[in-house]
């Protein structure tokens, strides 16, 4: 059972993007298993004689017996098989030194093959980078504590911290063998958690019989902490592992479970106390205006229900009614279009409290954090406290 689902690549098409001489590099030293198989491998120098259609049939339904390194190899072979990637790749192993002599007519597959086969750690850390700025929700969670500097943590450090993920990933249902990869970037220190997913059963043809492929999907969370605020912000699927990661990051990185607290950060009281005043954005070097689209109100009471206003400027519309936004009611959503200086398109941003946030761009987060803050949308110790004297004395 591999751990990675290899429909992609197992076609006879995309095994012919990797020249003959790597593809025979690659599998050879696991030809016992395709000998089990029933499938001869051609001879390192031979020219010909790859049985394409016969690895195709073993890819598409990989069994228990699969080599975990084959399926691994395969899976991010087939990802960094481009053009975009093979550049990366072959700046990568010249910065570290690795030489990949690879021929004048190598293909990005056959690059990928090479650094496989020659440094395998950076491809799989090349591969993991992909990965990073794509995610565009996030959760946040800022320590109340003094913020110690940061130091990006040891490899011995991320391996204590993959142990105790895949402790919780095992117990879950969804396997063992996670990587977290560390990168110190320009925006930030960002992570990168690789795990995998609940078994999947899918039904499929083998030997023209009705039968079934079990396989574990690879799944891909990531993290940004901010040294200056002490904040760690998640982009993970589920409540369950995002609390996962709040709790061991903490432990490992800081030596505390509770140096990221779960309380809410947003707030978004200032579109009912404010109105249109919380959209200045004047003094927010990148924005150029904010207009409410979208906001979604929760009614409680023996019926329970949501209200949701939408409109290309929500609060143009409640005035031309006479309305405002309701007093008794809990703000749970709202929707902001901005247009950004760097666009001639607004684009979305949108808040859900207690601590979730949602960026048509990953980018736009350092921007808009700015002008939350300074509008109030972003909660503070001092509102805390006005809360809870408010809460008291009631």
């Amino acid at each position: 059972m591999g751990t990675f689902n290899l429909r992609r690549i197992a076609r006879p098409a995309e095994l012919k993007t990797i020249g003959h001489d790597h593809l025979v590099a690659l599998l050879t030293p696991h030809q016992a298993f395709f000998a089990g198989r029933g499938v001869a491998l051609p001879p390192p120098g031979s020219v010909d004689g790859m049985p394409y259609d016969d690895l195709a049939g073993i890819f598409v339904a990989p069994g228990a017996d699969t080599p975990q390194g084959l399926v691994n190899a395969l899976y991010l072979i087939n990802g960094m098989s481009t053009q975009d990637c093979m550049d990366e790749l072959l700046q990568a192993t010249e910065v570290a030194g690795v030489t990949l002599s690879a021929p004048l007519d190598a293909t990005p597959a056959d690059v990928a093959v090479r650094a496989w086969l020659l440094a395998p750690e950076i491809l799989e850390r090349k591969h993991a980078e992909q990965h990073i700025k794509r995610p565009r929700s996030f959760v946040y969670f800022q320590t109340r504590l003094p913020t110690p500097p940061f130091r990006m943590p040891s490899r011995k450090t991320l391996t204590a911290l993959q142990d105790d993920l895949d402790d919780w990933f095992e117990e879950k249902l969804r396997g063992r063998a996670c990587r977290v990869f560390a990168f110190e970037l320009s925006d930030g220190i960002k992570f990168l958690v690789r795990h995998g997913e609940p078994l999947k059963r899918e039904g499929s043809i083998e030997d023209g019989e009705e039968s079934s492929v079990l396989y574990r999907p690879i799944k891909y969370d990531v993290l940004a902490y901010d040294p200056d605020l002490g904040e760690l912000s998640v982009n993970a699927r589920s409540k369950a592992e995002r609390e996962l990661y709040r709790t061991l990051f903490g432990l490992h990185l800081f030596g505390d479970v509770a140096f990221f607290p779960g309380e809410g950060k947003y707030t978004l009281e200032p579109l009912r106390k404010d109105g249109e005043k919380a959209l200045v954005c004047t003094d927010v070097d990148g924005m150029e205006w904010v207009k409410v689209k979208e906001v979604h109100v929760s009614w409680d009471g023996d019926h329970p229900a949501v209200e949701i206003h939408k409109s290309k400027d929500v609060f143009a519309a409640l005035a031309e009614r006479d309305q405002g936004l309701p007093k008794d009611a809990l703000l749970i959503r709202a929707g902001f279009l901005v247009k950004f200086s760097d666009s001639r398109t607004p684009r979305t941003v949108t808040i859900r409290p207690s601590n979730i946030a949602d960026y048509t761009r990953d980018g736009d987060s350092t921007v808009v954090e700015q002008w939350l803050m300074r509008r109030g949308f972003i909660v503070t110790q001092d509102q805390e406290a006005e809360a809870d004297a408010l809460v008291a004395g009631a």
